[in-house]
């Protein structure tokens, strides 16, 4: 259900059950957190995820769900919440292919990716009117930042679906593309970030991460920024990136 391929210190990932739109139970969660485990401990210094098929996922797969015994909280708090805190927290730059359904589970998928370009006809938004459920995954802190509060209850309540145009339009994601461009490109630019300077990077990750998490001020954002670049004074990649701006050169950085 979930396939890891790693060539080149680039990981792939791919939700791979296109005969449920890629929708996620229980195993496939820990299959997914097992892959990230993977892509962690062989080093690699950028990471793509996508889905295959028509969709990148469809959410929480309930096909065999009773409500009467589901164990939402151990689904979850239990599952899901540990494992997009995970996969927001990967030692590499974090990149996704969105296509066809981005929702619910599949919504927070994207939410806990450091980058994500979308095709032109994703849906994206929250189906969950339909099933008297209300939205999870991370979708209400996205949409109320992005959207305010007017626009995210619209969508609830309606339960109309956003296309990726209109999702890139609205800042919730990166860029938007023909559904054939979304994965050449993304691919591209995990390709780009896994020869650039990785511990510069995760120390922006880092920082944007606690911009957005305890709404630092600017005054203490600028203070983090000094403490990071710092730091990133020691490292080979920025020895080395002054070297080759001072000899007129491409930098040839090693992620360390």
């Amino acid at each position: 259900m979930i396939d890891l391929s790693i060539v080149d210190e680039i990981a792939t990932v791919v939700l791979n059950a296109p005969d449920r739109l890629n929708a996620l139970d229980e195993t496939g969660l820990r299959e997914l957190g097992a892959a990230y485990d993977r892509a962690q401990s062989a080093g690699v210094r950028a990471l793509v995820l996508r889905g295959e098929g028509r969709a990148f996922c469809a959410g929480r797969d309930i096909s065999a769900v009773d409500p009467a015994t589901d164990d939402v909280p151990g689904y979850l708090d239990g599952l899901l919440a540990p494992l997009l805190r995970r996969m927001a927290a990967f030692p590499a730059p974090t990149f996704a292919a969105a296509h066809g359904a981005c929702l619910g589970v599949g919504l927070g998928l994207l939410i806990a990716t450091d980058v994500v370009y979308v095709a032109d006809t994703a849906k994206i938004g929250s189906p969950f009117a339909g099933l008297g459920a209300t939205l999870d995954s991370g979708g209400h802190a996205l949409f109320a930042e992005r959207l305010g509060a007017h626009k995210t209850l619209d969508l609830i309540y309606s339960g109309r679906l956003m296309t990726g145009a209109e999702a890139v339009q609205s800042g919730l994601f990166s860029r938007v593309l023909a559904a054939d461009e979304v994965l050449p490109a993304i691919q591209d630019a995990a390709a780009r970030a896994a020869t650039g300077p990785t511990s510069a990077f995760l120390a922006s990750k880092r920082l944007v991460a606690r911009i957005r998490d305890e709404r630092l001020s600017l005054w203490d954002a600028i203070a983090e920024e000094s403490a990071a670049q710092t730091a990133l004074s020691a490292t080979d990649d920025y020895r080395e990136g002054f070297a080759a701006f001072q000899a007129k050169r491409a930098p040839m950085f090693r992620g360390r």
